[in-house]
C-alpha cells in the first residue's frame, strides 16, 4: 500500500498540462423531478475555463428539438466561469433524459444531461382556494 500511495503523490504532484481539460463543469447533470406537462423548464449550468489560455465554445448541440441551449458566443477568460441555459419544452407525459453536447477548442467535447418526468396536468384550471382568498384579504 505504500508504493500506491507514492505512486499516487507522484502523478499529482506533477501533471501533464498537455492533456489537462480547461473545461470544468461541477454538475453535469440535472434533475429537474416532476414536472407540469406543457410548462417550459429551465436549468443553468455554470462551466469554469481552468486553462491558461481563454476558452471558445464552438456548438451546444441538443439531441431534440424539445431542447434548447442557450450560450455566450464570447471567450472565456482563464479562471473565469461562464452559463449554459438548458430549456427543455415538456411536450409528452413521461419521464425523459436529454443530453447536450458542448464542443469546445475546436476538437473536445463534454455532455451535459438533463432529466426528469413529465407529468399530466389537468384539462381545465382547478378551482380557486376558498382559503387563499381568505388569506389575501387578510394581508391586504
Amino acid at each position: 500500500s505504500f508504493a500506491v500511495a507514492t505512486a499516487l503523490k507522484a502523478q499529482t504532484a506533477a501533471p501533464n498540462t498537455a492533456n489537462v481539460d480547461p473545461l470544468v463543469v461541477p454538475v453535469n447533470t440535472h434533475d429537474f423531478g416532476k414536472i407540469p406537462q406543457g410548462r417550459p423548464a429551465m436549468h443553468v449550468f455554470e462551466i469554469r475555463n481552468t486553462g491558461k489560455t481563454p476558452l471558445k465554445l464552438d456548438n451546444v448541440i441538443a439531441t431534440c428539438g424539445c431542447t434548447t441551449p442557450e450560450w455566450s458566443k464570447d471567450d472565456i477568460a482563464p479562471g473565469a466561469t461562464a452559463r449554459i441555459t438548458v430549456g427543455y419544452n415538456a411536450y409528452s407525459d413521461g419521464p425523459f433524459e436529454k443530453s447536450i453536447t458542448v464542443q469546445y477548442n475546436q476538437n473536445q467535447t463534454k455532455v451535459l444531461v438533463i432529466k426528469g418526468n413529465v407529468y399530466k396536468t389537468p384539462p381545465s384550471p382547478a378551482p380557486e382556494n376558498a382559503s387563499v382568498k381568505l388569506l389575501k384579504q387578510i394581508t391586504q
